[in-house]
C-alpha cells in the first residue's frame, strides 16, 4: 500500500512530500489547482511514460520516490527478482527524469537497485490500480475480464487453474518433443541409409584381424620373390652343409676341426671345452642347413594367391582411406555403425511412444479445462448476480450485466475467453463492456466490481480514482462516497474528487492549491557584483487537513465556493453524518 510520496522539481511541484494514511486518502481543490499531478507522479515513478514537460521549467532534473508497505507476496516476488526488501520491510520506487537539451532521460530504481520498465511495469500491477474518467484502461480487456473472474471465483477456482497450467506446459512440451522428432525423421531415414550402404560395405570386407594388412604385405612380398628366395636358401643351404661345387661346407670344416680336437683332447684337458662348443656348432649348423634347405623346397609359386593379396590389399587400403587410417580404427568404426543402425531403427517406436504421451497429455489438460470452465460458469451466474445488486446503489437499478464465456484457443489459462457484457439503459442491447459504459458508468461500474471483490481478492494495492464521481447527482455521490468507504476497508484509497460528499467520508483529507512565491536568480551585474532579482514562480502546495474546522471550510467551498453559514452548516453535516456511517460500518 502507498504510504509516502516524494516530489522534486516535476511540473508545478518544486518540493513536496505526502503521507498517506490508513483507509480513504481525498485530495480536494479548485479546478487546476495541481490535483491530477500527484496522481501524474505516481504513474511516472511506476514506469509511465515521460516528457521533457514533465521538469520543472528552468530546472534539468526531477525525481519522484514513492514508498509502499510490501505483504509476504509482494515480498516474495521482490526475492524472485533477486532485490533485496529494506530493513524496515517497505518497498521503495524512484525514479530520476534528467533533461539535456531536447533529450530526456530517466532512471528507475526499486530499493536502490536499477531496473528497467518492463520490470518496473510488472511491479505496477502489484501496487496500484489507477481508474479516470476516460482512462478505463484494465476493464476492458477480456483477458483482464478473465482474470477478474477468476479471482472472483475463489481458491477452488485459483487451484484448477494452477493445474490447467501445469497439463497446458507438459502438453505442450510432449508436442514440442513429438515434433521435433518429427521433424528429424527424414533426416533419420538419410542416416540410416548412409549407415546400411557402410554397413554392407564393412561386413561384406569381413574385417577380423586388425593386423591382417601387415601380415598380407609380408605374403605378397614372398610370392613376389619365391624364385630368388629359393636360390638364396639352396644356396645358404650349400654353405651350410653339402656344396656341389666341391668345396668344404661349414659343416664339413666343423666335423674335420672336431676330428683334430679330438685328437688333441688326448693329450691335455683343456682342450674338452673348446672341443664341446664344437660340436655344439656343428649340431647347429646341420640342424640349420636342414631348415633352410627344407624352406626352400616348401616355397612354391602361386600366381593365383598373389593375384588374390594384390586385391584384397586394395580394398583394405580402399576402406582404410575411406573409414580411417588405420584398420584398427576401420574395424571400431564397423562396431559404432552397428551399434547407430539400433539407435535408427528404434526411432520409429520412440515416435509411437511419444504420440500416445502427447495424446495423454493433450487429453488430460481438456479434462482439466472442462472442470475450470465449469468453475467459471458458477463464479460468472454468482457474479453477474452480486455486481447487479452492487450497481443498482450506484443509481444504475436497470443495468443487465452478462458474463459470457466461449470457447478459445487453448492457452495457459485454459480455453475459455471470458467477456462481460454490458447494457446501462433499459431497451438497449447488452454489447461489450469496451463499447458501451461511458466513462462514469465504467467508473461507477468499477466501483461495483470492487465492492464484490471486497472479501474475496487478497490485494495490498492502493486503488486510485480520478475524479469518478463527476457530473453526478448527490444521490449517486452519497452510493460513490460509501462504497469508497467500503473499498477503503479492504485497500488504501486515494481519490480525486470534486464532491462534499465524497470528501466527507475520508479518513485523510489532502487540499491541493496554487500559490505564487517569488524566486531568486543571479542576473546581470553591477560594479563587477552579481544582483539577485525575484521572480514570481507558480507552485503547487498540499495541505493535510487534520482538524474538524479546516475540513468544514474546505467542503464548505466545494459545497458554495465560499464559506457562508449555510455552506458552513452544510458542511458539518456533511461530517457528522459521515462519522456516524463510518462508526456504523466500522
Amino acid at each position: 500500500m502507498l504510504s509516502l510520496l516524494k516530489i522534486k522539481n516535476f511540473t508545478l511541484v518544486d518540493q513536496l512530500t505526502l503521507k498517506f494514511g490508513q483507509g480513504l486518502n481525498v485530495l480536494t481543490g479548485e479546478t487546476g489547482a495541481g490535483k491530477s499531478i500527484i496522481l501524474d507522479a505516481i504513474d511516472i515513478v511506476l514506469g509511465g511514460k515521460i516528457n521533457h514537460y514533465l521538469i520543472r521549467q528552468g530546472m534539468q532534473q526531477a525525481s519522484i520516490e514513492a514508498t509502499f508497505e510490501m505483504d509476504n507476496t509482494l515480498q516474495v516476488w521482490l526475492e524472485e527478482q533477486e532485490i533485496k526488501p529494506l530493513e524496515d520491510k517497505t518497498l521503495l520506487c524512484y525514479r530520476e527524469l534528467t533533461l539535456t537539451g531536447e533529450t530526456m532521460r530517466s532512471r528507475s530504481r526499486i530499493n536502490g537497485v536499477v531496473v528497467n520498465l518492463q520490470l518496473m511495469g510488472k511491479l505496477r500491477d502489484r501496487l496500484v490500480e489507477i481508474t479516470a474518467q476516460g482512462k478505463p484502461v484494465q476493464l476492458v480487456d477480456s483477458i483482464r475480464q478473465r482474470e477478474l473472474l477468476d479471482l472472483y471465483g475463489g481458491m477452488s477456482l485459483l487451484k484448477q487453474r494452477k493445474l490447467v497450467e501445469s497439463a497446458y506446459k507438459k502438453w505442450k512440451i510432449a508436442d514440442k518433443i513429438l515434433k521435433k522428432c518429427r521433424k528429424s525423421e527424414e533426416e533419420r531415414l538419410q542416416r540410416l541409409d548412409i549407415v546400411e550402404y557402410e554397413l554392407r560395405e564393412l561386413e561384406e570386407a569381413k574385417l577380423i584381424n586388425p593386423k591382417e594388412l601387415e601380415q598380407l604385405n609380408q605374403e605378397r612380398d614372398c610370392l613376389s620373390y619365391v624364385g630368388e628366395l629359393q636360390r638364396l636358401s639352396y644356396y645358404t643351404y650349400q654353405l651350410l652343409y653339402q656344396n656341389d661345387t666341391g668345396e668344404s661346407a661349414i659343416a664339413d670344416q666343423l666335423g674335420e676341426a672336431e676330428s683334430i680336437l679330438t685328437k688333441i683332447a688326448k693329450y691335455g684337458g683343456e682342450i674338452e671345452l673348446i672341443l664341446e662348443m664344437i660340436r655344439s656348432a656343428l649340431t647347429q649348423v646341420v640342424e640349420a642347413g636342414q631348415q633352410i634347405n627344407g624352406y626352400g623346397d616348401r616355397l612354391e609359386a602361386d600366381p593365383e594367391r598373389l593375384i588374390e593379396i594384390e586385391e584384397r590389399i586394395n580394398l583394405l587400403k580402399r576402406i582404410c582411406r575411406k573409414y580411417g587410417p588405420s584398420l584398427e580404427e576401420v574395424i571400431n568404426y564397423h562396431q559404432q555403425l552397428q551399434q547407430e543402425l539400433g539407435e535408427l531403427t528404434d526411432n520409429q517406436q520412440s515416435i509411437e511412444q511419444l504420440e500416445q504421451h502427447t495424446k495423454v497429455a493433450r487429453e488430460t489438460f481438456y479434462q482439466t479445462c472442462k472442470i475450470l470452465t465449469e468453475l467459471r460458469q458458477k463464479a460468472a451466474i454468482k457474479l453477474e448476480k452480486q455486481l447487479v445488486e452492487e450497481l443498482k446503489s450506484l443509481a444504475m437499478d436497470k443495468v443487465i450485466f452478462v458474463c459470457q464465456i466461449t470457447t478459445c484457443l487453448p492457452t495457459v489459462m485454459g480455453s475459455d475467453e471470458v467477456i462481460f457484457y454490458f447494457s446501462p439503459n433499459p431497451g438497449e442491447k447488452i454489447k461489450p463492456l469496451s463499447s458501451t459504459a461511458s466513462g462514469g458508468e465504467m467508473s461507477r461500474f468499477l466501483l461495483a466490481l470492487k465492492a464484490c471483490f471486497a472479501k474475496s481478492e487478497k490485494s495490498s494495492r492502493t486503488l486510485i480514482f480520478d475524479e469518478i464521481d463527476a457530473g453526478v447527482s448527490g444521490k449517486v455521490a452519497q452510493a460513490i462516497s460509501e462504497k469508497l468507504h467500503k473499498l477503503s476497508r479492504k485497500y488504501k484509497v486515494l481519490c480525486v474528487t470534486h464532491q462534499p460528499l465524497v470528501a466527507a467520508m475520508a479518513d485523510n483529507h489532502f487540499r491541493v492549491t496554487k500559490q505564487m512565491i517569488e524566486e531568486y536568480s543571479k542576473t546581470g551585474n553591477l560594479d563587477n557584483k552579481q544582483l539577485s532579482l525575484p521572480k514570481i514562480r507558480t507552485v503547487v502546495r498540499v495541505t493535510n487537513l487534520d482538524d474538524r474546522q479546516t475540513r468544514r471550510e474546505e467542503l464548505a467551498q466545494l459545497t458554495v465556493g465560499h464559506s457562508e453559514q449555510e455552506a458552513i452548516e452544510f458542511a458539518q453535516s456533511l461530517l457528522v453524518n459521515a462519522e456516524a456511517y463510518r462508526f456504523k460500518k466500522s
